[in-house]
């Protein structure tokens, strides 16, 4: 009886503890941005890159694609992004069959599954791809209570980054189903323009807020561009 009655509270704790899961991705997301991480084997980064180049061709000519590019990260070769937007989930899921096959060749490269993150536009500007010397990549996540004032911390980072010298794209999107989770996608002419903008009053003043609002690390990575 004490056994059963502690297997039960066990299991009761272990319940209570779980993380409830995030809703679903809505529907009517117009567009819809998505951003996959993809992690493969350091050595297999140049197999990898291939197919994410053909990846990337596939996506942009499907119905209801807006734009598709896959940046590489400078210093850890097996780390890709694809920085994706789409008309609406619907337009997402029909590529789902075509993009199964990359996914799967995918999977026997890997070190880590594929993580998709999906989102609307918060603060961002021409959907156009951008060309630059440097590409960064930032996920920003603050405690739920402080969402609001996060949203209005980055539209203001966003306002007045892309209108610094060097910029050819600032995004600040948000995930629908984790809204207090945000990706920042830049495209930076130069690495010195990118190095200035990091010293910059709002730069500084975005940092300050933050750090009393922030649930993780700020995980900012610098990627170059894959042609």
């Amino acid at each position: 009886m004490r056994t059963g009655w502690l297997f039960w509270l066990f299991a009761t704790n272990v319940s209570a503890q779980a993380p409830a899961a995030p809703p679903p991705v809505p529907a009517d997301v117009s567009p819809l941005y998505v951003v996959t991480y993809v992690e493969l084997k350091p050595t297999a980064a140049k197999d990898g890159a291939s197919i994410l180049k053909s990846w990337r061709d596939a996506q942009r000519k499907a119905e209801g694609n807006l734009r598709a590019e896959i940046v590489q990260h400078t210093t850890r070769p097996g780390q890709f992004v694809v920085i994706a937007a789409w008309k609406n989930k619907a337009a997402f899921d029909a590529h789902g069959e075509d993009g199964k096959a990359f996914r799967d060749k995918l999977n026997d490269l890997r070190n880590a599954p594929t993580d998709d993150r999906f989102h609307n536009a918060l603060s961002v500007g021409p959907l156009e791809s951008s060309r630059g010397a440097v590409h960064v990549v930032t996920h920003v996540d603050v405690i739920p209570p402080r969402r609001e004032d996060a949203v209005a911390a980055l539209k203001i980072l966003g306002d007045a980054t892309r209108a610094a010298e060097g910029n050819a794209r600032y995004e600040v999107v948000q995930q629908t189903n984790r809204p207090n989770h945000f990706t920042v996608v830049e495209t930076w002419r130069s690495r010195q323009a990118y190095d200035v903008n990091s010293m910059s009053q709002h730069q500084r003043e975005f940092r300050d807020k933050l750090a009393q609002m922030t649930g993780a690390l700020y995980d900012e990575r610098l990627y170059q561009g894959l042609d």
